[in-house]
């Protein structure tokens, strides 16, 4: 299943606060984004900005306190048992850690992702070599993540990520453990995914990313808001 909403806006946050109630500590508040389909966005901030918590709420592992998030036209929050897992085959989550299931390798870790998407047997093989083609590691599907460098192994994330073709990708820091080499090379595979029409929304602490990229900025500080700028530079 892929999305097939027509409208401009791909993720809407209207008016979102989050509060975690133990600590009394507002990682959101009051945000408003508007994110278009077909749009590349750099999300930056300092640790703690609300960043992760963005990107957690339209994933819709997170519920916002107050407001509301909008994914391809729907409210997550009337989405219920099997439709959040339709939700979430249509967003594409890199994390910084890699999170590869360690006793499979490489291809096994993309046909487990191809058989919860209900995708037939007969071609998961064409697949597999595709999305490892696209992020340039194709030598490397039947090794395991123990064989893998971190950047080898970031790259795999990133194809698991896409490999169910979602018009949506998010990236919680995809940089933040690769050495500026690799981080360029990832930088280049997002390029390609935004290229091929997906939304694609990248938070990072990397100024290297952001300006070798110049796309939309936007800066979060202390759970605020604070800066929306097309072809925005790093500034915090």
């Amino acid at each position: 299943m892929h999305l097939r909403y027509r409208g401009a806006e791909m993720i809407h946050f209207h008016r979102v606060s989050v509060e975690y109630p133990r600590t009394k500590t507002m990682a959101l508040y009051n945000v408003n984004l508007e994110v278009k389909k077909g749009e590349f966005v750099f999300l930056v901030g300092h640790s703690g900005a609300g960043k992760s918590t963005l990107l957690g709420l339209a994933l819709k592992r997170l519920e916002p306190t107050s407001g509301a998030v909008y994914v391809a036209g729907q409210n997550l929050a009337n989405l219920r048992g099997n439709r959040v897992a339709l939700h979430r085959r249509n967003v594409g989550m890199v994390f910084q850690d890699h999170r590869l299931l360690a006793d499979l390798t490489v291809e096994e870790n993309l046909a487990f992702i191809l058989r919860v998407l209900g995708v037939s047997p007969s071609e998961w093989k064409k697949r597999i070599v595709r999305v490892l083609r696209t992020v340039g590691i194709v030598h490397k599907r039947r090794a395991y993540p123990y064989q893998l460098s971190v950047g080898e192994a970031q790259r795999v994330a990133i194809a698991r990520a896409i490999i169910g073709r979602p018009p949506i990708v998010l990236a919680d820091e995809p940089t933040g453990n690769l050495d500026p080499e690799n981080a360029v090379q990832v930088l280049e595979i997002f390029k390609a995914i935004h290229a091929s029409g997906a939304t694609v929304v990248i938070a990072t602490h990397s100024r290297e990313l952001v300006e070798a990229y110049p796309q939309r900025v936007v800066v979060l500080r202390a759970g605020q808001l604070v800066r929306d700028e097309k072809s925005g530079a790093y500034a915090l």
